[in-house]
């Protein structure tokens, strides 16, 4: 078991202001405080044109702002200001249960894992993800599972939890959605225990920003990049 006083949660958004203050507001700082951790919220404001950025700082975010678009740059410029012993993901839709952070966070520390990736595949709400979306996720990660030869049956969540001394380690280079895949595969190569979670997923809030062929494709070339060390 090692200590924790202090987790990051770090959320990019693009015009998210439909839902940017519910999520900000889920996330339980009361009960994480209660647990001993100082929490911090940030909100990567990805050069929105609507009041993404100033709702998240009405709702008690920190918020960062990154102008060059990309779902990885939002990330990474994120990363940079995170603070916290544990450094979490989420998406700015209400898609993902923040509300559970306190139960995955002491997972995390009384079993020593460094990284846990969430599964949405596993308890998905009605209408939270197309079947044409499903059937490209699950193409993706056994594409994952095949390169790699990870045991990973959702490699485009966008929800984990890692541990900062091993994000500092991972030398991400991805500024698009390939970045999803490439922290994950890159923090369980690295990490001494590591794992998957099953966790409710929900319906998204807001414009779907997705752009499936172009955003797959990417996908696609930057794990056979990244498999042949480029």
């Amino acid at each position: 078991m090692y200590q924790v006083r202090s987790v990051s949660i770090v959320i990019p958004a693009l015009n998210e202001e439909q839902a940017i203050e519910r999520v900000v507001r889920s996330v339980p700082r009361d009960e994480l405080a209660s647990l001993g951790y100082e929490t911090q919220v940030l909100v990567v404001d990805n050069g929105s044109t609507d009041r993404t950025g100033e709702l998240a700082r009405a709702a008690g975010a920190e918020v960062v702002l990154e102008l060059n678009r990309g779902y990885g740059r939002a990330y990474k410029a994120g990363f940079a200001h995170a603070t916290g012993d544990i450094v979490v993901s989420a998406d700015a839709d209400l898609t993902y249960p923040l509300e559970t952070l306190p139960e995955l966070i002491s997972l995390m520390v009384s079993d020593g894992l460094e990284f846990i990736s969430a599964n949405r595949l596993k308890a998905m709400a009605e209408g939270a993800m197309s079947f044409r979306n499903r059937v490209g996720n699950t193409l993706l990660s056994i594409m994952v599972r095949l390169l790699f030869r990870v045991k990973l049956a959702d490699s485009q969540s966008g929800m984990w939890l890692v541990r900062k001394d091993l994000l500092d380690r991972l030398e991400l280079k991805s500024d698009g959605m390939p970045l999803s895949a490439e922290i994950k595969i890159k923090a369980i190569r690295l990490a001494k225990a590591w794992r998957e979670v099953p966790i409710e997923y929900r319906p998204r809030v807001g414009e779907v920003k997705l752009r499936v062929w172009r955003d797959g494709l990417d996908n696609v070339m930057s794990m056979l990049r990244l498999r042949l060390g480029r």
